[in-house]
């Protein structure tokens, strides 16, 4: 066993190429829908969390407001989403999935799940939990180090 720094970086040393190439397979699977992965990650904020202002979306995907905002546009003119009036505050409006964009995510969602049940084969379900508490942890450490 090696210290518990040097095994944090060896995780983070298979989550970079990971994450690079999960993105390009979840954006060759988009094609045929005219989606980027952005657009994909503001739709599926706003079918698991309902509406949201421009500005919350960005917060909680940790992205700037405006790259969010041109995401938003995308999913418009595509349909997907559409602005509410946002009675808690005038001038930021709602943004929420349209019937579209909620069918359209959840075949998204299916598709992935799918492929996604064939893959780790070799690991149980226990130590992909383990591993989903361990990757939430470290995510929240490092966004808090990002923050200062």
């Amino acid at each position: 066993m090696y210290p518990r720094g040097a095994m944090l970086y060896d995780v983070l040393r298979h989550v970079r190429p990971l994450v690079l190439n999960s993105a390009r397979v979840v954006e060759a699977a988009l094609q045929g829908d005219g989606l980027t992965v952005g657009m994909r990650a503001v739709l599926e904020m706003l079918a698991e969390q309902g509406p949201l202002t421009v500005p919350d979306i960005a917060e909680r995907l940790d992205l700037a407001r405006q790259g969010i905002q041109r995401h938003v546009n995308d999913l418009m003119a595509l349909g997907c989403v559409e602005s509410r009036v946002n009675p808690a505050h005038r001038r930021s409006v709602l943004i929420a999935t349209t019937g579209a964009g909620t069918a359209l995510f959840a075949r998204i969602r299916a598709d992935e799940l799918s492929r996604l049940d064939r893959m780790a084969a070799g690991c149980t379900d226990e130590e992909i939990a383990t591993a989903l508490r361990v990757l939430a942890a470290l995510n929240h450490d490092v966004r808090t180090e990002a923050r200062q």
